[in-house]
């Protein structure tokens, strides 16, 4: 472990690199660029381009690559080689020209019709605020992907837009407060990445892995999470292994891994990273997301990112903890030891409790996946109901607000062990909320709901946006104000009292919430087509056009984007579980059967007297359930056919993929899952999951 300081980062331009590679000119004009948003001259970036260079050549490197997160969810990269003719040879040569701008293909990407298939052209331009990296012999340069006539067409450039967006306006609000010395804000997350992990053979002997991520067919093994065994339990020798390779990877790239553990579901994991800036934190993300996969490949494993891979278990989650801090270095949701009286933070707190109410559908929306449709709502994660939690002390301070009472906090309590050997402790003013959405943790927010598998660049920009545009408006309400702290006093809890709906501190799995949330007028989509219904609403529109995120064509081909990949998604599902229905299931139920039927005729042969009441039974249930298993598989395809009547309407296609295509795979599913059970294991045509989460 005396490595690990010497180990960190050794793979990243970091800016201790640069520093010592480049003139000071122009390390400080790059660090005016990255810090101020100060636009990059080619002369520095000519200089910048050939230190990289001698960098990563020296690393090893052969290539560079820009590095770009376009509309697929994933990552993308093009890989040139540094060198360049000279004579009858070459030399290594790198400009800035080739650092700044990239050309891969636009047309091949999900554009949602901005572009078409004979429109080839889009680039990818460097991103100096997330430094480059050395990975499998290439130089990474992170980029924004746009298309030849200017559209965005990644996750990056609105996340980058809306950080700056932020930064502006929290800035105004501050100086209004007398924080003249603030210059920036920036907005600091630390994703919680959960993820399975089973044995590499196994995976390989199931189709429905391979092309979905998920098992589309599996009876429930005989033990799952029951006994809450797995959860923070001994991690086993070879999930070790693998997490102690994923570490050091991850920390030569400069990402902070910081915590590892046993997650609820057999086979299941959870890497918590500490935070860092929106747009690097969503670069690590990714990254981490590949270096886990690729990691469990060399210990013989496979790293599973779906949201629920498993029926019947614990799908994957990913927690977006989500703040606010200055470049003075203070967290704006801090609360202080004294709340009541720190009017900074709850103005900032009243623009996310406004922000949160008046765009839930927006942050539903930036959940909304195939994948997270089988988790939220279930005991494992977040309802579909978007609320708030705030915890004892916090929501009392703002019910107090609410009803103009005087509010003094309790402070922490001292936790008393009653055992000598044991030091007491302070205890947090409040529990923390594992079934809220959106939870307030101390001086952060827990966006709670998104899926494990989620490019976490959409719902933070997407955050982003509408907690500027709230502060925009206070600003508007406050800029003209004679007595400052009695007008700030009195928006705030003018804004607690107009959206007090968003807040609930209870137990979002209850019946009585669900109640409770819709005579409070809170949108329960509990799928995606439900939840893009109201992505084009006018309001959502208007408010990243004039925040100038997105133009109306970039952000109606999101939409587009999004309800294709559903379909696209469903179908692929579909289309597989009928392969493996016919191929697989079909013929090896049928060969069960004739084996029963044989062993019944061979007793009666021998003997009347022979009882065959068991073999008897199970053909009778095997070959009915195998009759309508074929009959089911037959309506699912039939309902897979007539999905291409609705092509044309995004939302058409994608609800009638949810209430006709979906609903046959679930009815197939059970009629499959209920002969395994009852099928020897040497005739089931691949691991159960008693294989697949208990064979580690």
């Amino acid at each position: 472990m005396s490595k690990v300081p010497e180990m960190f980062g050794c793979m990243v331009f970091n800016d201790k690199k640069m520093q010592e590679r480049l003139p000071k000119s122009t390390y400080k004009a790059l660090k005016k660029t990255i810090q101020d948003g100060e636009p990059l001259d080619i002369s520095v970036a000519n200089v910048v381009a050939s230190a990289m260079k001698d960098w990563a050549i020296e690393m090893g490197c052969t290539h560079y690559t820009h590095w770009f997160q376009p509309m697929t969810g994933v990552t993308a990269e093009k890989h040139d080689s540094f060198i360049q003719p000279n004579g009858d040879g070459v030399i290594m040569e790198f400009s800035g020209k080739e650092l700044i701008k990239g050309e891969p293909d636009a047309s091949s990407f999900p554009s949602g019709g901005i572009r078409a298939t004979f429109e080839a052209r889009g680039y990818t331009t460097w991103d100096p605020t997330s430094p480059a990296f050395v990975r499998d012999g290439s130089l990474y340069i992170p980029t924004a992907f746009c298309s030849y006539t200017g559209e965005v067409l990644d996750k990056k450039t609105p996340l980058l837009r809306s950080m700056e967006r932020l930064s502006a306006e929290a800035v105004k609000i501050l100086h209004l407060l007398g924080k003249t010395e603030v210059t920036r804000v920036v907005t600091t997350v630390g994703p919680e990445q959960e993820y399975f992990l089973i044995d590499k053979e196994l995976y390989d002997q199931r189709e429905d892995l391979k092309l979905t991520g998920r098992t589309l067919f599996g009876a429930k093994a005989p033990k799952g999470q029951e006994l809450d065994d797995h959860y923070f339990g001994s991690i086993k020798t070879r999930v070790a292994a693998f997490m102690k390779d994923l570490d050091e990877e991850l920390w030569k790239l400069g990402v902070l891994a910081k915590t590892k553990h046993n997650e609820v579901a057999p086979s299941q994991h959870e890497l918590a990273p500490i935070f860092t800036t929106s747009n690097i934190a969503t670069d690590h993300n990714e990254l981490t997301m590949e270096i886990m996969q690729k990691t469990a490949e060399r210990h013989g494993l496979v790293c599973l990112l779906h949201e629920k891979p498993f029926a019947g278990v614990n799908g994957s989650g990913k927690h977006n903890n989500w703040s606010l801090s200055t470049n003075t270095g203070e967290n704006l949701l801090s609360p202080g030891k004294r709340p009541e009286e720190n009017l900074q933070f709850l103005l900032f707190l009243a623009a996310v409790v406004k922000a949160v109410h008046e765009y839930q559908d927006l942050l539903r929306i930036t959940v909304a996946t195939a994948g997270n449709d089988h988790r939220l709502g279930a005991n494992e994660a977040p309802p579909a109901i978007i609320s708030m939690y705030l915890g004892d002390d916090l929501g009392k301070l703002v019910q107090s607000i609410i009803d103009g009472e005087e509010y003094v906090s309790h402070g922490k309590e001292r936790m008393q062990t009653g055992v000598d050997v044991l030091a007491d402790f302070k205890k947090d003013t409040s529990d923390r909320n594992r079934t809220s959405p959106f939870a307030f943790t101390g001086n952060k927010f827990e966006f709670r709901a998104l899926g494990s598998a989620l490019n976490i660049g959409c719902p933070n920009y997407m955050l982003n946006t509408m907690v500027a545009e709230e502060l925009g408006q206070f600003y508007e309400a406050l800029k003209d104000a004679k007595d400052m702290d009695a007008a700030v006093q009195g928006l705030i809890r003018k804004t607690f009292i107009e959206h007090q709906a968003i807040i609930f501190n209870g137990d979002n799995y209850a019946d009585e919430w669900v109640e409770e949330a819709k005579r409070r007028g809170l949108l329960n989509l509990k799928s995606v087509p439900e939840a893009y219904a109201h992505f084009m609403d006018q309001k959502n529109v208007d408010l990243f056009v004039k925040n100038n995120i997105v133009t109306e064509a970039e952000y109606r081909a999101r939409c587009e984007i999004e309800l294709e990949t559903y379909c696209k998604q469903i179908n692929i599902e579909a289309l597989t579980m009928i392969d493996m229905a016919r191929k697989d299931i079909t013929p090896a139920v049928s060969a069960f059967v004739r084996e029963l039927t044989d062993t019944a005729l061979a007793k009666k042969a021998l003997s009347a007297a022979i009882p065959t009441s068991v073999e008897e039974n199970l053909i009778m249930s095997l070959s009915n359930k195998l009759v309508c298993f074929v009959n089911k598989t037959a309506e699912l395809e039939d309902a897979v056919i007539k999905a291409d009547e609705y092509a044309g309407d995004n939302l058409a296609h994608a609800a009638y993929f949810r209430e006709n295509v979906f609903a046959k795979m679930q009815e197939l599913r059970a009629v499959g899952d209920s002969m395994e059970t009852e099928t020897a294991a040497e005739y089931w045509p691949f691991p159960t999951y008693t294989d697949l989460l208990f064979s580690i």
